[in-house]
């Protein structure tokens, strides 16, 4: 039941992330304000232009195949390919040649910024919950508060890889009651 339940959570996941990655660009906004598409950008070539004539201008210092001229020329290769991919996307550059995330709303621009949204929420979430159930596992030993100074290294990662289907188990923590303190556990001041 368990594995069903996370195969199909992690299906809905992939599933949405498919959905904002494959949006038509079609019918993209034409024109965000001063935006332009980064492909026709010319500040966006520009910036092309210089980035590669520095590492150009680096790798005449080298002789022809050594390992610094070598590493310059994949660091050019790189650096030609990331701005390829940036041209190809549907990303808007401004003045300044540079690509800009679009927060409008307007589904077309919806992978800019709802699945790194989604990841930070998950990440973040994965981190406090791995915390909160660190510091519940160490509330149970013979000495709680030296394990929250000194942490307990390997029971830290054990908890940590253990924790990646957080959302999962909040949930389930929810719908028994034990993700809430009740209010005879919460300390009030007597003002």
């Amino acid at each position: 039941m368990k594995k069903r339940l996370s195969n199909s959570i992690l299906s809905i996941l992939f599933m949405t992330f498919i959905s904002f990655a494959n949006i038509n660009k079609v019918n993209a906004a034409p024109n965000v304000g001063t935006l332009v598409d980064c492909g026709e950008s010319p500040a966006f070539q520009k910036r092309l232009d210089t980035s590669v004539k520095k590492l150009e201008t680096r790798l005449k210092k080298y002789e022809p195949d050594s390992p610094p001229a070598l590493a310059l020329e994949q660091q050019i290769a790189l650096t030609k390919s990331r701005f390829d991919r940036y041209a190809k996307s549907d990303l808007q550059c401004g003045k300044d040649g540079l690509p800009h995330l679009i927060a409008d709303g307007d589904w077309n621009h919806a992978a800019e910024f709802t699945l790194p949204g989604v990841m930070f929420i998950y990440t973040t979430g994965w981190i406090g919950w791995a915390g909160r159930k660190y510091v519940q596992t160490v509330a149970k030993t013979k000495n709680p508060s030296e394990k929250e100074i000194i942490i307990d290294v390997p029971l830290a990662l054990k908890i940590m890889i253990s924790s990646y289907l957080w959302p999962v188990t909040a949930w389930q923590e929810f719908l028994k009651g034990d993700f809430v303190a009740s209010k005879s556990e919460i300390t009030v001041s007597p003002r």
